[in-house]
């Protein structure tokens, strides 16, 4: 039986990552979105959240970078991101917003509205937590046979003002483990990955990103499988070990899941560790 769903219409807040060097990332998650019944309706004129980047050079320029996105937002529906950089500065801003009657009003002395608290800022796995994935393969467990270690990285762990927010730690392996896929136990899972090191100093995020892809070889891990688009690149454009393995956006591995992968060549030639033979070996491409 095919599994039905209430269509939902989200606020979609793609980010720069996933609009550039992450396309692979974007395409699959739109398509995977779709699938499950997820419209998104893309911020217009949208701007860079200042990622992790902006905040520690001008806190001020980096609240208003996130308070002009919150100001055209529609009102009546979620604002959804899939970055954890981005959701961590989003819901920085959000709750400074809420906290701070002064932020309140140079929001408004910014950009002519008054705030709206009830514009909720969604990550990617608040959206598919508590869902059943499976069901939209007919039961089905398209990933059987696939390890893979789950690569969350830093982003999502909360600063001390969020620290009520729910932690999707688990999730990975609680989705593709419902889909047949095997998650190991490995030391690498919330490492940072380096993040814009990768351009200040590339040397150091190599030996960080060895040090990674390293526990996942030894884990016995077949690929890794990120929720971060910027940790992916990261992953894949900084590692110089002889034996590396393919890093896969969370994405494009749910979608190819629900069998809609048609545009794989596209996604896969972005890839400098080619994840086809991998995938072919499974089935799944």
């Amino acid at each position: 039986m095919k599994c039905e769903t209430r269509p939902m219409e989200v606020t979609w807040f793609p980010g720069c990552s996933m609009k550039t060097s992450a396309m692979e990332n974007h395409e699959s998650f739109k398509i995977f979105c779709e699938a499950i019944g997820i419209r998104l309706v893309e911020l217009p004129d949208w701007n860079c959240c200042g990622s992790s980047s902006a905040h520690s050079i001008d806190r001020e320029l980096a609240f208003d970078l996130v308070a002009r996105n919150l100001a055209m937002a529609p009102s009546g529906r979620p604002i959804l991101t899939a970055c954890p950089s981005c959701t961590l500065r989003f819901k920085e801003t959000h709750h400074h917003l809420t906290e701070s009657a002064d932020a309140r009003i140079r929001f408004r002395r910014q950009w002519g509205v008054p705030f709206d608290e009830s514009k909720k800022v969604m990550h990617f796995f608040e959206l598919i937590d508590g869902m059943d994935i499976s069901a939209f393969t007919n039961g089905e467990k398209p990933l059987s046979g696939l390890t893979y270690a789950p690569y969350y990285g830093c982003m999502l762990a909360r600063p001390p003002q969020l620290r009520n927010q729910k932690n999707f730690h688990g999730l990975l392996e609680k989705i593709l483990g419902t889909l047949g896929a095997k998650a190991v136990t490995w030391k690498g899972s919330t490492k940072c990955c380096g993040t814009f090191l990768s351009v200040a100093r590339p040397e150091a995020t190599t030996e960080v990103v060895n040090g990674i892809v390293q526990s996942g070889v030894d884990s016995g891990a077949e690929c890794l499988i990120t929720a971060c688009a910027m940790c992916q690149l990261n992953l894949e454009i900084r590692c110089n070990l002889k034996n590396q393995l393919p890093v896969l956006h969370f994405s494009e591995i749910l979608t190819l899941a629900l069998g809609k992968g048609e545009n794989t060549d596209q996604w896969f030639k972005r890839h400098l560790v080619d994840p086809k033979p991998l995938l072919a070996a499974h089935g799944l491409i």
